[in-house]
């Protein structure tokens, strides 16, 4: 017969992500309009639960083998949770600079600082979220030290086998629509 209750390490783990998701959902956001001007600030739980439009950034991180880092999200995150990400980020906090918002999320997600080039701007908007996002390219070999908890797994995809990664895989719409759709034009063949 074997014991089916979680052991300490579940529950401590459990009561982590708990905590993780109250600080995020009480994190204050900026509602912005097409043109990125700040209409409102609410706190990260109404944002949600009202899909107000607001500033992500997204970083996609290629090696020096021209392999993509991608990596999976925890199940603990508000939306889209275990899936697959092609880019490190999220949202760009009150009053902060996107550039300064690319670099601290990839630190954070990541432990990792690398020089930024930006790839360009555009909106996602989805039954889930609405978002204004700039996307950066960073170029990394790691190692990468995922200690906050936002990722579970990492994997590298050459860029020559992305489109197929990404039509196998169940990958964040957003950062497909913004990010992966940004890469696969800057290494497609001239």
């Amino acid at each position: 017969m074997t014991d089916e209750r979680p052991d300490a390490d579940d529950q401590r783990r459990a009561a982590a992500d708990e905590g993780r998701r109250a600080a995020a959902d009480a994190e204050l956001v900026e509602v912005v309009d097409l043109a990125g001007t700040v209409v409102d600030v609410v706190p990260r739980a109404e944002m949600r639960r009202g899909r107000l439009r607001h500033r992500c950034t997204y970083v996609v991180v290629v090696d020096s083998q021209e392999r993509l880092v991608v990596h999976r999200r925890a199940d603990w995150k508000d939306v889209w949770p275990g899936r697959w990400d092609v880019a490190f980020g999220g949202v760009v906090d009150v009053g902060e600079d996107w550039g300064a918002a690319a670099q601290r999320e990839l630190r954070e997600e990541a432990g990792v600082e690398a020089g930024l080039l930006e790839l360009g701007l555009g909106a996602y908007e989805d039954d889930d979220v609405s978002v204004l996002g700039r996307v950066y390219l960073a170029r990394h070999d790691g190692p990468f030290a995922f200690d906050d908890g936002e990722v579970v797994e990492e994997d590298r995809i050459p860029l020559d086998d992305l489109e197929p990664w990404l039509e196998a895989h169940e990958v964040c719409p957003d950062s497909l629509a913004l990010a992966a759709g940004a890469l696969v034009e800057l290494h497609r063949p001239s």
